[in-house]
């Protein structure tokens, strides 16, 4: 293991841009091994917000990942540092996301349900989506009668959800500066894993919640059978990911901050069939092509189909009363 400290490359200005190691963001143990080396080379000079979308298909692109030898951790080290990484998620702007907004409002609206049969929403009760991006979860949830808002760093994106109306503030959680005991629920899908501090992030959901109140959160799953399977190939390996929890790991760093962890369950989505095969490409960019023109001719790019490879879940949590 190598100590902690800085390394530089060249970003696309010509300047330098910091590397740092990191201790384990769960146990706080320098004691990590290598699980997969880096893919990006150290002088690469072209870095590409793009690669933070959403929809991003950069998959195999990433820092080396390691494991703590004393939790089992999984994350990225060294990696970009924390300010550098914020202003990319400010700068991102993912037109792609718009167009496959029917997928993301029938995965919402089916994971809202779970949610509400621990949390239901009473008059007044209050929700908090945390990431919420163009604020697809935010609307369906407004619907269902919750208070809802939102928190976004994208200007882009924060700004596509203020357009239509949504309680979306420009900015991180902490940056919002909510009070405490603000919130009924918080959400955070696909958010967590993307976070320089996902133990601090919680610690301020724990603030955020009202006694009694239930964290949602929604993220890959690096000990999945799939994940195992797939080794290195694995699609979520991507520069954008800083940590690869499990269940395991999850649950232990939201028991760390108070949390009263209540279960836990595998949870795909629903994406276009058209988006589903263009994923390919970087993997058999041929067959990709192929599979693409066939779906256009036959009129199912837009044909929402459920996709589950075990390797994404959803884990359920309770601020004690």
């Amino acid at each position: 293991m190598e100590p902690l400290r800085y390394r530089r490359r060249p970003d696309n200005n010509g300047e330098t841009m910091a590397l740092e190691y990191v201790s384990c963001n769960l146990c706080g143990s320098t004691d990590w091994a290598v699980l997969y080396p880096s893919t990006l080379p150290e002088n690469e000079s072209d870095h590409d917000v793009a690669r933070f979308n959403c929809t991003s298909s950069s998959y195999g692109q990433h820092y080396t990942i390691v494991r703590c030898r004393q939790c089992g951790l999984v994350y990225t080290n060294p990696r970009r540092k924390a300010g550098d990484i914020l202003d990319d998620y400010e700068h991102v702007e993912d037109k792609l996301y718009l167009e496959e907004r029917e997928g993301r409002v029938l995965t919402f609206r089916r994971n809202l349900r779970p949610l509400e049969r621990l949390s239901p929403p009473l008059d007044g009760a209050r929700l908090l989506d945390v990431g919420c991006h163009i604020g697809v979860f935010v609307e369906i949830a407004r619907e269902r009668g919750w208070d809802a808002w939102g928190v976004e760093p994208s200007h882009w994106a924060a700004a596509q959800a203020q357009e239509r109306g949504l309680r979306v503030i420009t900015g991180t959680l902490r940056q919002a500066a909510f009070p405490p005991d603000s919130f009924n629920v918080i959400t955070m899908w696909d958010v967590i894993e993307h976070l320089p501090d996902p133990r601090g992030e919680i610690a301020e959901v724990y603030r955020l919640l009202k006694p009694g109140g239930v964290l949602a959160v929604h993220t890959i799953n690096i000990e999945s059978a799939f994940a195992r399977l797939m080794g290195h190939r694995w699609p979520w390996l991507m520069e954008m990911h800083l940590f690869y929890f499990s269940p395991r790991t999850l649950r232990r760093l939201m028991e760390s901050v108070g949390f009263q962890v209540l279960r836990w369950s595998n949870q795909g989505r629903y994406l276009h069939l058209g988006y589903l095969v263009s994923r390919l490409e970087a993997y058999t960019p041929v067959l990709s092509r192929i599979l693409t023109r066939a779906v256009r001719i036959l009129g199912l790019h837009h044909l929402a189909v459920p996709v589950n490879f075990g390797d994404l879940f959803t884990m359920f949590a309770r601020k004690p009363s």
